[in-house]
């Protein structure tokens, strides 16, 4: 729901450049600030969820989402859209980081294909079926019940999350899991010894076995009561590092060229986004289309249908083909194996750019960019989205929440930029040269996947001592450490 916040406006635009006496350049410019909200959201949102609780951050979201369309449908002019993007995309920052958190916690490794995958899908379900809703309600009442059907949605929202949604942050010890993962790494190695004859004498098993002692608390835990459970913040099990910490470790990734490249990949999706969101209005409400305000809604179901298809080739059928992979490499799994996987999305990417932009530079049937064009995009989108995320958590693991945060930090930065540039590179080269461009571009950043499988590996290998080092719970609190120093001075 906080997604279709963000994008339900698309079909609207055309209604608002008459109504605001604006351009669709300046609507362009309120998507871009739409980004620019969401990309600074995941950074405090974060550290804000790690020390009061998800639920805490979850309500808040939503909080600020009602504000926004309360203050969205007294728009007035185009400068009441602008503040209205850059709250709704605050507002959306939780379920854009904090999602992609839990779903890692909640999966194993080779089912997380198919989680990223499902939440791409809800995400860009919102993105995709909004402007349907906006469409029809436009054209049957006013633009601004848009905001107020959202209004009332939210606040069942807010009731629900208050009264039903409890706190999952729950502190685990790594012993464990540090344990299973050295006792398997063990018995692998003395398997490949044995078979390669080096200790003949000594027989290893086939299969591996490991048992884990679990060690009872002695501590009897007191079941919580219903308004414990539902507090508005927790802090019982709240990270003991300080907020300054947490917000800053993200930003120590940046050198890791595996999780910059995967950043680059899914924010590149935010190109044909941005694409579409920026020029459906522009290009189906007038000729050779002439759509009304909700035929040009129903054109982002190409979108959708395309996304469902793809959630499912780069879920199940990712997760499938990596288990494959493994079973060929001795039952090891590497991420790199994922990656082979992206050849379909690059060829139909590429080949949806084509449809969309040739199709409706040439006045072709809707058909050609709407089911052609943007469902091979939405196909692409929803199934390279997937397969980069899974790719950067998989190669360091024990960093995963925060690869995700400066992955999807580096996504709503290309998507603002290219929000800000696509009205203004159409108007100065042409539909044409705009999409040849950008089918080339396409090519070039999503095909560089053949690198990274070249590559990968060997940058795992080198990245290795920094990951170590970073991958210490309070490395980066400059803070704290300067208010060491300073005492230790005294």
């Amino acid at each position: 729901m906080l997604a279709l916040n963000m994008n339900f406006m698309t079909p609207l635009f055309s209604d608002w450049v008459v109504e605001f006496h604006t351009t669709y350049f300046k609507l362009g410019v309120a998507i871009a600030l739409g980004y620019l909200g969401l990309g600074v959201g995941v950074l405090f949102i974060q550290p804000t969820a790690l020390k009061l609780g998800k639920v805490f951050v979850y309500n808040i979201g939503t909080v600020i989402a009602i504000v926004t369309c309360i203050f969205g449908s007294q728009s007035s002019n185009i400068g009441y859209f602008h503040a209205f993007r850059i709250l709704a995309g605050f507002a959306a920052s939780p379920v854009d980081t904090l999602v992609e958190i839990s779903a890692n916690d909640l999966f194993f490794q080779h089912e997380r294909s198919t989680a990223f995958s499902s939440l791409i899908l809800a995400l860009y379900g919102g993105t995709d079926l909004g402007p349907v809703a906006a469409g029809y309600i436009a054209d049957s009442m006013h633009w601004s019940w848009c905001f107020y059907i959202l209004i009332i949605i939210h606040g069942c929202m807010l009731v629900f999350q208050v009264f039903y949604m409890e706190e999952t942050t729950f502190r685990r010890s790594k012993n464990e899991e540090e344990q299973l993962e050295h006792e398997i790494l063990a018995q692998i190695k003395s398997h490949e010894t044995a078979k390669s004859g080096e200790s003949p004498e000594y027989k290893v098993q086939d299969k591996i076995e490991v048992v884990i002692e679990s060690k009872p608390d002695d501590a009897e835990q007191e079941k919580l009561t219903y308004w414990q459970k539902h507090k508005l913040y927790h802090t019982e099990q709240n990270d003991t590092r300080s907020w300054s910490c947490i917000f800053v470790r993200p930003m120590y990734l940046a050198t890791f060229p595996a999780i910059v490249w995967s950043g680059m990949i899914y924010g590149f999706q935010m190109f044909w986004l941005s694409l579409t969101v920026n020029t459906q209005s522009e290009i189906f409400s007038g000729a050779p289309y002439n759509f009304s305000v909700n035929n040009v809604g129903l054109t982002t179901l190409g979108l959708f249908v395309g996304s469902v298809i793809g959630m499912f080739y780069g879920g199940p059928f990712v997760d499938w083909f990596a288990i494959k992979m493994a079973k060929r490499n001795n039952g090891i799994m590497e991420p790199e194996h994922r990656l082979h996987t992206m050849l379909v999305p690059t060829i139909l990417n590429a080949g949806g750019i084509l449809a969309y932009g040739l199709g409706a530079y040439y006045g072709s049937h809707w058909a050609i960019p709407v089911v052609l064009g943007l469902g091979l995009m939405g196909f692409a989108m929803s199934s390279s989205g997937a397969i980069c995320l899974v790719y950067a958590v998989e190669c360091y693991e024990q960093l995963a929440s925060e690869s995700l945060v400066l992955i999807l930090f580096i996504r709503n930065m290309i998507g603002m930029g290219f929000s800000f540039a696509i009205s203004p590179w159409i108007a100065a080269q042409g539909m044409m040269k705009t999409t040849f461009t950008m089918f080339a571009l396409s090519v070039v950043v999503n095909a560089s996947y053949l690198f990274m499988i070249w590559k990968g590996k060997a940058i795992r290998r080198w990245s290795r001592a920094r990951y170590e080092k970073v991958t210490v719970p309070t490395y980066g609190d400059i803070f704290r450490r300067k208010r060491r120093e300073i005492i230790e001075g005294l």
